[in-house]
């Protein structure tokens, strides 16, 4: 019998630090037929402006396919990097926007430049998944701020900002919550920020993504120097490009471009370049509000199903815009054992706990109200509702007739 060969591979020590995300998981369950996925963070597929790149493409190649589909810079296409700097709300010269293969390869590169093992760095509670998955390799001592609905606690900020590297926020709708910093918050965060010392990265891939009214301005734009900024073109074009930008203070500027230089070189140029074929003329300013119409009807129908449908107990808040709704269940229950349950049912959603960094509330769970129909909204929550209340009866079985 011929022995099996011995596994000649050894694992970096950072490997071990590297999980699977939560998500990604469970989007493999809602690929099955009749599941109402309520899980993942996809932007609708009816936002795609389909058109317009089909025209875009055409002329690239018809104009510029020899640099298109060449090697380009690794700090992105120039008028793409004019375009982005031109966009934001202060000052900003193109030669500080890097041009990333999606907001989450920014993510990466912060973690390399900024993150020695050991650092400490601090986050939301709870805070964006895809972020503590890009910062865990680099094997830091992650630190939660205490959050409510407004954002950071700021006494427990600067009872933990002595020593720490930066502090990572998502103001605007933020994922997972959905909820917005409010102005008084975002002065007294960005106020205290500066006295202790404490850079901030703020991301903000769905701050054009508001139904009422714009949030208040970017942390970023109160302390330039003291902030790395990371935006999406995911959310308002299309996630399959992966396009994204980071702002950097100049002295930071270049060791970002050099993490991004040994990672790809450089971002898809033929992508760039239908980008800025796309967004010139103002077409973001008239695509960008269909899309808020559209979620916003979503969103109020979901909110609607949830108040007509769900058991005592089940709170909920109302996002001002973005892509998600955050949910807690009555005392007693765990989001991660009623998630079978719910998929039985036809129905999936995210689990909470996985976007705390110290293992967090297990009542909590995502909802995401972009990707289902109003028709599978209302069906989803009934079947949801269903299982929650199912899920109560195992828990909790009655001891006492009547």
């Amino acid at each position: 019998m011929t022995t099996p060969p011995r596994n000649p591979w050894v694992l970096a020590q950072r490997a071990h630090k590297m999980n699977p995300s939560v998500i990604r998981e469970i989007l493999k369950v809602t690929e099955r037929p009749g599941i109402i996925s309520f899980a993942g963070g996809l932007p609708s597929p009816k936002t795609f402006p389909v058109s317009a790149f089909a025209e875009a493409c055409d002329k690239v190649l018809r104009e510029d396919a020899h640099a298109a589909l060449q090697y380009a810079a690794s700090e992105g296409f120039v008028a793409l990097r004019e375009m982005v700097a031109a966009s934001l709300p202060w000052e900003v010269d193109p030669a500080q926007v890097l041009i990333t293969t999606g907001s989450q390869q920014g993510l990466d590169l912060v973690a390399k430049v900024l993150i020695d093992a050991g650092s400490r760095i601090l986050v939301e509670t709870p805070t964006y998944l895809g972020a503590l998955q890009a910062f865990s390799p680099m094997e830091p001592d992650v630190v939660a701020v205490a959050s409510d609905d407004q954002g950071v606690n700021i006494e427990d900020l600067k009872r933990k900002a002595p020593g720490a590297r930066f502090l990572y926020v998502l103001p605007n709708f933020q994922n997972p919550t959905g909820r917005t910093m409010s102005e008084a918050r975002r002065a007294a965060l960005s106020e205290a920020a500066a006295e202790a010392g404490l850079p901030i990265i703020e991301d903000n891939p769905y701050g054009d993504l508001w139904f009422d009214a714009p949030p208040p301005a970017p942390l970023t734009a109160r302390n330039p120097e003291g902030c790395i900024y990371l935006g999406s073109f995911s959310k308002v074009l299309a996630p399959g490009l992966r396009l994204g930008f980071v702002v950097a203070p100049a002295a930071l500027y270049p060791k970002l471009l050099q993490a991004k230089q040994a990672a790809d070189l450089h971002s898809p140029s033929f992508n760039q370049r239908m980008v800025v074929e796309v967004m010139k003329d103002g077409f973001l300013d008239r695509h960008v509000p269909t899309i808020r119409a559209l979620y916003k009807s979503q969103r109020d129908a979901m909110l609607a199903a949830m108040k007509r449908e769900m058991p005592a107990g089940v709170e909920w808040n109302t996002p001002d815009g973005g892509m998600f709704l955050w949910a807690r269940l009555p005392e007693g229950c765990n989001a991660v054992d009623l998630l079978p349950q719910a998929v039985d049912k036809g129905v999936a959603f995210v689990p909470g706990a996985a976007f705390y960094a110290d293992g967090g509330d297990p009542r909590t769970l995502r909802l995401s109200f972009v990707t289902a129909s109003v028709d599978q909204i209302n069906t989803g929550m009934v079947a949801l509702a269903a299982a929650i209340r199912e899920y109560q009866r195992d828990l909790a079985p009655a001891t006492v007739e009547g």
